[in-house]
């Protein structure tokens, strides 16, 4: 389906060159993929040992990558900034992993799989990638398995599934509450199995700073060792960054607390397009704020609501009761009532703004918060609604309930105080995962040649909306199978002409990174790099959080700029660039935030419709779900960096729909 777009230039960006060649093939969605790989040339093997590949991240698409690439042959430089890979943030991942292999006979396919994540995306991902993603969904869990990764198992020894939001199939692989942490031991094994090989070698604790662009083509980076203060360049023929995503930009969020955009951002302003920045996930299911004094949020996987329960009082005046005490016909499991086919097993995105709705109504439970709203009105609400478990522990018996959810239960008795077994656990939305990030085409390249993009800091799956359990799909999908079998096509050409340090484009890549230090350190104000960073995410969430309108936007998007202006005026860096200096390492990455929250706004504003994540007040449906404009915003928004100052650069990369059917979301 051919889409007309209107977007028009504003005083915030400028339009550029539509983008048309994303190197799918033509042909039958279901025949691209192997398609694309007869059509990649090939490196021989005895030809591989020449080639060097970098790789940016060792979470599950970097430690998939580079585990594969070793075993293939190439010499992969691996970084990442933490002291080992198994500290990636892919391990705190929870809940479980997709796949179609119809296991439970529930009548799931591959294009069943499809179709749900296209529609969960709210129809704004590109059809080629996520149906490649669905076909190699199976062949991830048979990886998987083969490396030992401890699978649920039923009885009879084969492996578990459940249900996860959005879908009416149990497709969902899991190890308890733990999914993420076992991938990531398994995907470490191999990329150590590498490393002792020979084929890998491991660079932690270095924190990338730059990209180097030589000839047009990406050629290596330059990173500060974050226990020296060194910086230094690195070259291969190819760089692959699969450095997560930036979910930080809100401050408060369940990512870990060194999750940065810096590498992608680095990327970003020397060529490759940032598609769809302001698609942001809010997870329904999180520990609610405590106190001013938090510095992140913790995650209770999806997963919980698969037997857990959602309700809210339906008489504000109970919120102060104790939940047991409230009688079954006075609760209201508003999920179970507005969506009675997928119940509380809906989509994030809308089981996140269902939640709001309620506490905005004035029906929500917990302590009192204080805020301020866009329009500048005090108010005092409750931001929290109940996941109540006592249902299933009737049905199933705790120490079942406790099989398969324990390791979730404790870990919020520990932060709250409060027994899940014994009474509801309290919930309110958080910023999770974001599905903007690099652009990439089908062979997952940026608009750098030679520059790859992997796993959550690329855009290319997840639409608008992220379905629960596919990041872990997406990330050793691309790590595993897709790039290993696209990255040849580009290394056919190699080895490409040595560089070193007396390259001018490696010269000019050293000397902004040592500048940018130096600029930092030199600035010697009165803030510290935490109070800008805690200001810009309260912006952020304020203004383009759960909610965004045209005037909250614009207002947002002066905020960043003054405060921007004042982080260059006023920032405290302590210490020295010379040796170990961690508010050296945050104030690099919380200015790259400050500067992808303002992309995020423009692009927000520009998006003026609702569609999955991104809602826009101005547009949305009679009974309040998202309204998209497909005659007018049927496309991806890739912006490109016009310089510091300069307004961004929208190309547009129209969404043609030939498998699917576009329409208007339904999960009633």
């Amino acid at each position: 389906m051919a889409v007309t777009k209107k977007s028009k230039p504003s005083t915030y960006f400028s339009l550029g060159a539509d983008i048309h060649d994303t190197k799918a093939p033509a042909g039958p969605i279901d025949k691209k993929w192997q398609a694309r790989q007869l059509q990649a040339k090939l490196v021989n093997p005895a030809n591989r040992r020449k080639l060097t590949v970098i790789i940016v991240g060792t979470g599950l698409a970097g430690a998939a990558a580079g585990a594969t690439l070793g075993e293939a042959g190439y010499n992969v430089h691996s970084f990442c900034y933490q002291d080992s890979p198994r500290r990636a943030h892919s391990i705190a991942a929870q809940g479980g992993i997709n796949a179609a292999k119809n296991y439970r006979n529930d009548n799931d396919s591959v294009h069943r799989l499809f179709y749900d994540t296209v529609k969960g995306g709210d129809y704004r991902a590109r059809e080629t990638n996520v149906y490649r993603l669905a076909e190699i969904s199976a062949g991830i869990i048979d990886q998987c398995v083969a490396q030992g990764v401890p699978f649920a198992r039923e009885y009879g020894g084969l492996l578990d599934t459940r249900s996860f939001g959005g879908v009416q199939v149990q497709r969902t692989f899991y190890a308890r509450g733990q999914t993420g942490q076992q991938l990531l031991i398994g995907a470490y094994q191999a990329l150590e199995r590498q490393v002792a090989a020979g084929t890998v070698t491991m660079h932690s604790r270095h924190d990338m700073m730059e990209v180097i662009v030589h000839n047009g083509k990406a050629r290596g980076i330059v990173t500060r060792d974050l226990i020296s203060g060194k910086i230094e360049a690195w070259y291969a023929d190819a760089v692959v960054l699969a450095s997560g995503g930036y979910g930080n930009v809100f401050f408060l969020s369940t990512n870990a607390m060194g999750s940065n955009v810096t590498a992608a951002w680095r990327a970003h302003r020397k060529g490759a397009y940032m598609a769809n920045p302001c698609y942001t996930q809010i997870h329904p299911t999180c520990i609610p704020v405590q106190g001013d004094h938090q510095s992140k949020l913790t995650l209770m996987s999806e997963s919980l609501r698969n037997d857990g329960r959602i309700w809210v009082p339906k008489d504000p005046a109970d919120a102060e009761k104790d939940p047991r005490q409230i009688p079954e016909e006075d609760r209201d499991y508003y999920l179970e009532r507005i969506y009675p086919s997928f119940g509380n097993l809906v989509p994030r995105d809308i089981a996140s703004r269902q939640a709001k709705y309620m506490c905005d109504d004035g029906r929500g439970v917990g302590p009192l918060i204080s805020e301020v709203t866009q329009e500048g009105v005090s108010q005092q609400r409750r931001r929290g609604v109940y996941l109540d478990f006592a249902d299933a522990i009737a049905r199933l018996g705790k120490a079942a309930v406790e099989k398969l959810y324990g390791n979730l239960f404790d870990m919020y008795a520990q932060i709250t105080g409060e027994d899940p077994y014994a009474t509801p656990m309290r919930i309110y939305p958080a910023v999770h995962y974001v599905m903007g990030g690099l652009w990439v085409d089908y062979d997952l390249m940026s608009s750098i040649p030679g520059l790859y993009v992997a796993g959550e800091a690329n855009f290319s799956d997840h639409g608008a909306n992220r379905l629960g359990a596919s990041a872990l799909m997406q990330g050793l999908g691309d790590g595993y199978f897709v790039l290993p079998n696209t990255i040849n096509d580009y290394l056919a050409d190699g080895p490409f002409e040595k560089i070193d340090d007396a390259t001018p484009a490696a010269v000019e890549a050293l000397e902004a990174a040592k500048a940018r230090v130096d600029r930092l350190l030199a600035v010697d104000g009165t803030r510290t790099v935490d109070s800008f960073h805690r200001e810009v995410g309260a912006i952020m969430w304020e203004y383009c959080g759960m909610e965004r309108t045209e005037e909250g936007l614009q207002i947002a998007i002066e905020k960043i700029r003054a405060l921007r202006e004042e982080f260059w005026t006023n920032v405290k860096v302590p210490g020295t660039g010379v040796d170990f200096n961690q508010a050296l390492e945050r104030a690099g990455r919380v200015i790259d935030f400050i500067d992808l929250a303002e992309l995020m706004c423009i692009d927000a504003l520009n998006r003026r419709e609702s569609c999955g994540g991104h809602f826009r007040r101005e547009s949305q449906t009679e009974d309040g779900e998202a309204l998209r404009h497909d005659d007018e915003f049927a496309y991806v928004a890739a912006w490109e960096y016009a310089g510091d100052g300069e307004a961004p650069i929208l190309h547009m990369e129209p969404l043609n729909y030939e498998a699917i059917e576009l329409k208007q979301r339904s999960y009633k």
